[in-house]
């Protein structure tokens, strides 16, 4: 057995498929993956909870699978949420330093955030993450850590993400429901995006983007921080959807073409390809055309990505970019996707790889469980820095905390 102290669990319930990654995190710090497990998911649409009863049980299984690979006992989880009732921007906060020395103390950097999080959203809706950006000190900017700086005026940038609280409750009251605790909530976007790029590819600027079965998430780093975040409510269902409307085929159909013959560009070889469709008894249904099915499907890929090159054009982020788009989540998996992106985003455009992660090669190599591997290392981050200077994650158990105790 592993020493449980050390096991960190990424839990995503995703519109596709449940996926729990069990970590162990080593005496370096590094993250270890020894551990998961998957299962259809049942229950979910466009990211989010529509019959508790039948997600119950894929998560139970997941959870299962997962325990039985690492050989652990699964107490707690990172819990993934999305959903298109999430949104992100940017917001400052700002304090006056009091103190007769006018040293700034760590009391100073949690009042000015607090301050930067007071902000007036709908009421129904909750703060998710306030992720630091930058520290002002009279006017000064660019400050990482103003803690024993001397000054009178204290200014924190902030990116806040925010959702709707029932919504965000519903899957936290699911998860406890199997008698497990969730450490925090964290959104899918991030945790991709934390699985995915390097300190580097931070700094000169990059955008992640995670193609799942229901929801499109987006994160944009620029300078080293996230400047930007975003859910689109389409996803790789959607392509299946338009499959089944437009060849005139069962929704299950449409997914099998999906899966063995699609591609995100019609490929010039299928033309005049046709597929011929058997019933049960392996007599001939229908004749489906492959240009046709592969044209369905650039259609609809093309509009998630326009949509998000309208959002970035909008904040005006596409010349801080330059270390290009990654793509991730089991929509990157279709053929061409990369090629198709490359002139609406005008970027270079990759399968995202995972990066400072060990451990499960089936796992660390699927763009499908890049977010539940995210999710163990954001808890991982969290580990190594509580009893350090505040991390990312801070402050999102004290904001869930009452949902937490009360569910």
């Amino acid at each position: 057995m592993f020493d449980d102290s050390n096991i960190i669990v990424g839990l995503e319930i995703g519109t596709s498929k449940v996926c729990a990654v069990v970590g162990e995190q080593s005496a370096d710090g590094s993250l270890n993956v020894i551990g998961l497990g998957q299962s259809c998911s049942r229950g979910v649409r466009k990211g989010e909870i529509v019959d508790a009863t039948m997600i119950e049980e894929d998560v139970r299984n997941a959870i299962v699978e997962a325990e039985q690979m690492a050989d652990v006992e699964i107490r707690n989880v990172y819990l993934g949420v999305t959903g298109g009732h999430i949104r992100g921007f940017n917001n400052r906060g700002v304090h006056p330093v009091v103190s007769a020395d006018r040293e700034i103390s760590d009391d100073d950097v949690q009042d000015v955030i607090k301050n930067a999080k007071a902000i007036n959203l709908p009421t129904e809706n909750t703060v998710v993450h306030a992720i630091r950006q930058h520290f002002f000190v009279d006017g000064h900017d660019g400050v990482a850590n103003p803690v024993g700086m001397l000054g009178s005026r204290l200014e924190v940038d902030v990116h806040v993400v925010h959702g709707h609280t029932n919504r965000l409750q519903n899957a936290i009251r699911l998860v406890k429901g199997l008698q497990l605790e969730v450490d925090e909530i964290v959104f899918n976007g991030l945790a991709s995006s934390l699985a995915l790029l390097t300190n580097e590819q931070k700094e000169l600027g990059a955008l992640v983007i995670d193609i799942g079965g229901g929801t499109t998430d987006y994160v944009v780093y620029t300078n080293g921080v996230i400047k930007h975040t975003g859910v689109l409510a389409i996803g790789g269902d959607h392509v299946s959807n338009d499959l089944a409307y437009g060849l005139k085929v069962p929704l299950s159909r449409a997914e099998k073409l999906k899966l063995e013959h699609g591609c995100a560009l019609v490929d010039k070889t299928v033309t005049g390809q046709t597929i011929t469709i058997t019933n049960e008894l392996g007599l001939p249904l229908k004749t489906v055309n492959v240009e046709h099915l592969q044209r369905i499907m650039s259609l609809r890929i093309e509009e998630i990505f326009q949509l998000v090159a309208q959002d970035l054009e909008q904040a005006g982020l596409f010349d801080y970019l330059r270390a290009g788009v990654f793509l991730c989540g089991g929509g990157a998996r279709v053929p061409e996707i990369a090629r198709l992106a490359e002139p609406i985003l005008q970027m270079p455009v990759s399968l995202g790889q995972t990066n400072s992660v060990s451990g499960l090669k089936s796992a660390l190599d699927q763009p499908e469980f890049v977010t539940a591997i995210g999710l163990a290392k954001f808890g991982s981050f969290k580990a190594r820095k509580r009893d350090g200077r505040p991390s990312l994650a801070r402050g999102i158990k004290g904001i869930f905390g009452k949902f937490l105790q009360r569910s």
